[in-house]
């Protein structure tokens, strides 16, 4: 099973808090890897949130292969991390040679570009370094975008934190959103894209559980969008959902819930909107999942949200204080970071509703 965790605070927060969520949700996970998406960045990389910042995995012929294709499409780097890696004996974990951060000038011709223009760019840009480092796996690019960072691995979390120093707060390498998962895609071939969250132009999103409707929302997605590629998870179907809703159609985040999990039209006949909820019904069909799910998504704004299947057939808690936000697969998570809260304000998400947290850390909860 999955386990997903997400944190969203008022203040810079280190990784070594997602780790923690997630390690004490040992149980329910197989310790196949460890992903997370940070956006908000703090620490090296809170001067630069305008500029988009490459997060890649890949071997020496993969930076040379990409950082001559920025370069020649007009990308000029202002900024690199390297992490500094501890490669102990014993640790599990299958390491690539390369981990890149790297945050780029736009092309001299884009600098003054719409936002539009500017996230086309940056979309289609991603699409090519990936398709050019996918032979043979000379690399894996995750995001390339501004305010956030990307990082994927397989092997023991526990592992992966010691491999990347990731246990120690560091105020270098922060964000004020983080989301995090701590398993592989092992129901198929283990490949690094298929590891939670997934992320497309400012969009993140992870889920515990399954999708039925896999093949039924593939088969419509890919005519949808040239980002919609990969498909090596039955989950990042919800992410691509998420981004046609709210980004491509311009609705509220709302209707997404309306949209994956539609009323039944016993319901839909007493609501004022009926006529525009039997159109989503009608028209995206294709997009509505089955099976036991819960999604946790964020927003280009760092809106963070969850929401679940129609039978809630998967848990999750959201839990707060005054400065920060968490929602967890499990209780126990939160009681590892936020022990001192209010247990009693705690939220257990009903199956027809969004809770959504914003940027001052307002709890709203839509129901359906």
């Amino acid at each position: 099973m999955c386990r997903i965790g997400a944190i969203k605070s008022l203040n810079y927060v280190h990784p070594c808090q997602a780790l923690k969520l997630m390690q004490s949700q040992q149980k329910g996970h197989d310790n196949s890897g460890f992903a997370m998406v940070m956006h908000d960045l703090g620490g090296i990389f809170e001067a630069y949130k305008d500029m988009p910042t490459l997060s890649m995995a890949c071997t020496d012929e993969g930076v040379k292969i990409a950082e001559d294709i920025l370069h020649e499409a007009g990308f000029q780097r202002v900024m690199q991390w390297v992490p500094e890696t501890s490669d102990q004996p014993g640790l599990d974990i299958i390491a690539m040679p390369n981990y890149v951060f790297e945050t780029f000038d736009y092309p001299r011709q884009y600098r003054n570009a719409d936002q539009k223009a500017k996230e086309d760019l940056l979309v289609d840009m991603r699409l090519i370094l990936r398709k050019a480092l996918e032979k043979d796996e000379l690399g894996f690019v995750y995001s390339f975008w501004p305010d956030v960072i990307t990082l994927k691995e397989i092997g023991d979390p526990r592992d992966i934190g010691t491999y990347f120093n990731l246990w120690e707060p560091d105020k270098n390498f922060t964000a004020r959103v983080i989301t995090a998962q701590c398993r592989q895609n092992t129901n198929y071939d283990i490949v690094r894209y298929a590891a939670h969250p997934f992320f497309l132009q400012g969009y993140t999103a992870l889920a515990n559980g399954e999708n039925t409707f896999y093949l039924k929302n593939v088969e419509f997605q890919r005519k949808l969008h040239r980002g919609y590629i990969g498909f090596e998870s039955d989950s990042q179907c919800f992410l691509y959902s998420l981004h046609y809703v709210h980004h491509e159609l311009g609705w509220p985040l709302s209707y997404f819930k309306h949209v994956i999990t539609p009323l039944p039209f016993e319901d839909i006949e007493h609501r004022e909107d009926k006529e525009q909820l039997l159109a989503i019904r009608q028209s995206l069909a294709h997009l509505e999942i089955n099976g036991p799910n819960t999604i946790i998504g964020v927003l280009p704004d760092n809106t963070m949200f969850t929401c679940c299947d129609a039978k809630k057939l998967r848990p999750v808690v959201v839990g707060r204080t005054e400065d920060t936000v968490v929602i967890s697969s499990e209780v126990c998570g939160i009681n590892e970071i936020l022990p001192d809260r209010d247990w009693e304000t705690d939220i257990y998400p009903h199956e027809r509703e969004v809770v959504a947290i914003d940027n001052n850390l307002e709890v709203q909860r839509w129901r359906q």
